[in-house]
């Protein structure tokens, strides 16, 4: 099973394993993560599951995965930065054994 490392504001780091198929987002939710709300439960309708790609990953997991999520990145409570992602739309594959992702202070 991949493991993602969500590190949060203060720079703590939880590494879990997320199953295949799964985002990031449930990843997250699932393991008890705090950063990450995913107030939509990932139906690309809210932006509370904002979180920034570490440099390492971002040609890995890409920029935005569509125009939706491109324009629901505008409206994100910190701030947008080139690596910013919304959690829920990056799928788990065995190429993201390892994933890096960094969560804003807030989603609000």
């Amino acid at each position: 099973m991949p493991q993602v490392t969500y590190v949060d504001h203060d720079g703590h780091e939880t590494r879990v394993d997320v199953p295949l198929g799964e985002n990031v987002m449930r990843g997250a939710l699932y393991s008890g993560i705090e950063g990450i709300v995913g107030e939509c439960g990932g139906g690309l309708s809210c932006a509370t599951c904002h979180c920034y790609i570490d440099e390492d990953w971002i040609d890995t997991t890409g920029g935005p995965s569509s125009d939706a999520e491109a324009e629901l990145l505008e409206q994100v409570a910190t701030k947008l930065r080139p690596t910013s992602r919304l959690s829920c739309q990056i799928e788990i594959t065995p190429a993201l054994d390892g994933l890096v992702v960094h969560l804003p202070e807030t989603q609000f």
